[in-house]
């Protein structure tokens, strides 16, 4: 069955050296820790963990938007949370679906290669990604990369998280963005105005909220 599909490559950045320098135990430490943070930004977004890739993950979802959210706040929270940058890679397209868990297709191997190509820290995705990308994000020039097992290179942007003289903070995920028109909006029961990145955290957001607002009526 043919799909559409946007799919990211995440890579944790340097960590055959991070294991030769602090051992297997502390590397599994890591390396869980990683994934479990993946796990729980995947399932608030609404984005499928496709399979784990020892040291990164293969993402996918039919929202391209909220794949591009997910990698950014993945690469902002790992230098945090985990000792190791991350890059990623993101493309998307019309892929055949295999066996039902795996995904066949162009867009599939261009992700994986824009992976290989960006350095530490950094997000490439292709022109359609970059279309489709939440307005908060910043996006570079196409530039040509080359890419193993293509005729020619694949034409990439970099994506960052934009900036401007006013920034906002996301209350659910915590990332800091520029304060554009057109963000999510909501308003606690203070009055206070609270503005997200995605609609999928301002969700998250009022759930909390009603939660913490039950348990103060209780106590």
């Amino acid at each position: 069955m043919r799909v559409e599909r946007c799919f990211a490559f995440l890579d944790l950045c340097g960590f055959t050296a991070f294991t030769e320098r602090h051992g297997d135990e502390q590397t599994v430490l890591v390396l869980a820790s990683f994934r479990t943070r993946v796990r729980e930004i995947a399932a608030r977004r609404g984005v499928r963990v496709t399979k784990w890739l020892g040291d990164g993950a293969m993402l996918s979802s039919g929202d391209t938007t909220a794949v591009v959210a997910m990698v950014l706040e993945i690469a902002s929270m790992v230098p945090r949370e985990v000792p190791l940058e991350i890059r990623a890679g993101l493309a998307q397209g019309a892929v055949i679906m295999f066996e039902g868990d795996d995904y066949i297709g162009r867009a599939t191997n261009v992700a994986a290669r824009m992976c290989d190509a960006a350095g530490p820290g950094q997000i490439l995705a292709t022109r359609e990604v970059g279309s489709r990308a939440p307005r908060w994000v910043s996006i570079g020039p196409a530039l040509a990369y080359p890419a193993q097992g293509f005729d020619r290179p694949i034409e990439a942007s970099l994506l960052e998280i934009g900036v401007d003289d006013a920034m906002v903070a996301d209350d659910t995920c915590g990332l800091v963005l520029p304060a554009i028109a057109g963000l999510d909006t909501r308003f606690g029961s203070d009055g206070s105005v609270h503005r997200f990145c995605s609609t999928a955290c301002a969700l998250s957001w009022e759930q909390s909220n009603r939660g913490a607002d039950t348990l103060a009526r209780l106590d």
